[in-house]
């Protein structure tokens, strides 16, 4: 996951106002947008339908059951972060293994992970991730969300303003969503 690079407290390139301390999401906005980003997901899953969720071709030879095994794994190293911080506990280590140390190379190691799992199982986890991060925020100090310090995996973005914003789901949405669009237009 990658913060949006943009000043905090000064006009972006947009000129839309950057959120700061004194404008930061409250808890109720954060837990607003992670509602909306499940129901968009919900769409989604709907959209693509249970039958085509085992077709290659969502992401390269991947199925659409792969991406959303891919977009949990990654997924479940942010919760499992903010589940700590949460806890007052160190950051956990990654559930891969500490030899690998590209993306692709964890990709894979998710990709391996989980492709004899059954599709529910996958499904299933990936609609978890919206209740746990929603829990999470709802653990955190209101003060935890407008800090840019206090996650430094979100580089210098607060968690309320990642979460709104978008760029905690960025992930999914610059690098995946637009090619599973592609893929659904295809098969209409």
């Amino acid at each position: 996951m990658v913060a949006r690079e943009e000043a905090h407290g000064q006009d972006d390139d947009d000129g839309e106002r950057a959120m700061t301390d004194d404008n930061a999401p409250s808890k109720g906005e954060a837990l607003a947008a992670i509602e909306r980003e499940r129901e968009a997901w919900e769409a989604l899953l709907a959209e693509v339908g249970e039958a085509r969720m085992l077709e290659p071709g969502a992401m390269g030879d991947w199925t659409f059951k792969d991406l959303i095994a891919h977009i949990t794994g990654w997924r479940a190293r942010s919760l499992r972060r903010l589940e700590a911080a949460a806890n007052g506990q160190p950051e956990p280590k990654p559930a891969w293994p500490a030899t690998l140390t590209t993306d692709d190379e964890v990709n894979d190691w998710i990709y391996e992970q989980n492709r004899e799992r059954l599709l529910g199982e996958v499904v299933s986890e990936s609609r978890e991730s919206f209740a746990r991060l929603a829990e999470i925020v709802q653990m955190l100090p209101d003060e935890a969300l407008s800090d840019p310090e206090r996650f430094p995996w979100l580089e210098g973005q607060a968690l309320g303003p990642a979460i709104v914003e978008g760029a905690f789901f960025g992930h999914w949405h610059e690098e995946h969503e637009s090619d599973v669009r592609r893929w659904l237009n295809e098969a209409a």
